[in-house]
């Protein structure tokens, strides 16, 4: 099951886009409600590894679970 990045928590570090082994983190369009950039993860090509979770500084950004009701992509 993929990971899912919390657009409305998401304050566009990117540090989860350089660790990602499949390039599966993606930048959202324009900002979220908080102001900020944004990312997305793609469902489709996360390989569930974790280390999107593991180097994120942003505390509940991302979560170990598919839950696309929580990711925006524009």
């Amino acid at each position: 099951m993929a990971h899912t990045i919390i657009s409305n928590v998401c304050e566009g570090i990117a540090d989860c886009v350089d660790a990602c082994p499949v390039a599966c983190i993606h930048p959202g369009k324009g900002a979220n409600p908080k102001g900020t950039a944004f990312y997305w993860i793609d469902f489709q090509t996360c390989i569930d590894c974790g280390i999107c979770l593991q180097v994120c500084p942003v505390e509940g950004a991302i979560l170990p679970e598919e839950r696309p009701e929580l990711q925006q992509i524009s």
